[in-house]
């Protein structure tokens, strides 16, 4: 738990679409259930709508999704717009996969939160996740 919550950080993991491969966010889910963030995990081919729905029924702090099949231009902003309808302005979006820094940046300014490449270090996207909840959430 960090200093200020009283409660551990609540975290969805997800994989929107066809995308079978889920092997990095499962390294994902496991590493930030390590550093002591409650994770849930809804496994494969979930739709944006689903992932929202979870994500509000399960009141997280963060939704993750991992991405690569490249239809990552739609997917983060679908889910941003379903965030929005549903008043989850206040969790956060971030994610990774295979996903051009182009695409990254243009995605940031649209309200997605920081994209992690295959490779980054579990603790950067744990740290990350932390300091963002405790800048943003009130608990």
């Amino acid at each position: 738990m960090t200093e200020q919550t009283q409660r551990p950080i609540r975290v969805l993991v997800a994989k929107v679409g066809l995308d079978g491969h889920d092997r990095g966010a499962r390294v994902i889910a496991t590493s930030l259930r390590d550093a002591g963030m409650e994770v849930i995990y809804t496994g494969l081919r979930q739709t944006p709508e689903m992932v929202v729905n979870a994500a509000l029924q399960e009141d997280v702090d963060a939704i993750g999704i991992s991405i690569l099949s490249g239809a990552h231009n739609t997917v983060f902003p679908k889910v941003l717009q379903l965030m929005q309808e549903k008043g989850l302005s206040d969790v956060l979006l971030t994610g990774g996969g295979i996903i051009p820094d182009d695409d990254a940046q243009a995605l940031m300014q649209q309200g997605v939160g920081k994209l992690f490449s295959p490779g980054a270090p579990t603790s950067d996207i744990a740290h990350y996740i932390r300091e963002w909840v405790a800048k943003h959430r009130a608990f």
